[in-house]
């Protein structure tokens, strides 16, 4: 076999793989390997995903989850071999290829995105860190924000969503999340407000002390007393570290 006959073999190999209605299967091939093959790389790609989104799955009947998943791995061109990231790939897959289907709920990007960051987190390599002493006064110590979590905002409840509650609208306020990875390498999250998100902005834009970031944070809010904003905020901030969401340096 020359060498531009079997790469050709390999795409044929490929294309069948990928799109076993639309493409046939290479010639010279026993149908009973390709079917394994055919098989082996479908059910892998679909456990992963069904694994990967599991809120996202629970939602579409089975027709409707295997056509989406089988138009993927037909369409989607990935940028990783990594199996790991497969779920990174579809999420990119549903934001720039699929479009909006009629039988797709509105907040499916939301859902997916956000069940994609609960992966990411968990097999972040990011380090925690490190700790320079125990701290004492909240606000006289100076943090920043751990790698280990990430603010969102989404239109949707988005932790909220499933088979008993599927919202046909976003509610007239945005939902904000913490999605973080503590210590104890257990993914959670915290449900939060604007001012607290806009609080660890500021904390994560510049190391800065407790009392500092409250200071800045009253400043914004115009707050007739800035005294009553560090007052509930050192609780709110004391909150944050206990759940590892910022870290004292």
């Amino acid at each position: 076999m020359s060498v531009n006959s079997f790469q050709q073999t390999q795409y044929d190999f490929a294309a069948y793989l990928r799109d076993p209605l639309v493409n046939p299967a290479p010639a010279d091939i026993e149908d009973r390997r390709m079917n394994i093959y055919r098989d082996l790389i479908y059910n892998n790609i679909e456990s992963f995903l069904s694994t990967g989104f599991p809120i996202l799955r629970s939602l579409f009947e089975e027709d409707h989850w295997h056509t989406m998943v089988r138009d993927f791995v037909s369409r989607h061109q990935s940028h990783t071999p990594y199996f790991l990231e497969i779920s990174q790939e579809f999420l990119r897959y549903l934001q720039e290829e699929r479009g909006q289907h009629v039988e797709d709920p509105l907040f499916m990007l939301e859902l997916t995105h956000y069940e994609w960051v609960e992966l990411a987190l968990d097999v972040s390599t990011a380090e925690f860190p490190e700790v320079t002493g125990h701290v004492g006064d909240i606000l006289s110590s100076t943090f920043e924000v751990s790698p280990l979590a990430w603010r969102l905002s989404y239109q949707y409840p988005v932790h909220r969503i499933g088979p008993a509650y599927l919202p046909e609208k976003p509610p007239e306020e945005p939902t904000y999340l913490v999605v973080y990875r503590n210590r104890g390498h257990e993914v959670k999250f915290l449900e939060v407000n604007a001012v607290t998100t806009r609080l660890l902005q500021l904390i994560e834009e510049q190391q800065i002390t407790g009392r500092a970031a409250l200071l800045l944070l009253a400043d914004e809010l115009q707050a007739d007393e800035p005294a009553s904003v560090i007052s509930f905020g050192e609780g709110i901030l004391t909150k944050l570290h206990s759940l590892d969401i910022v870290i004292s340096v």
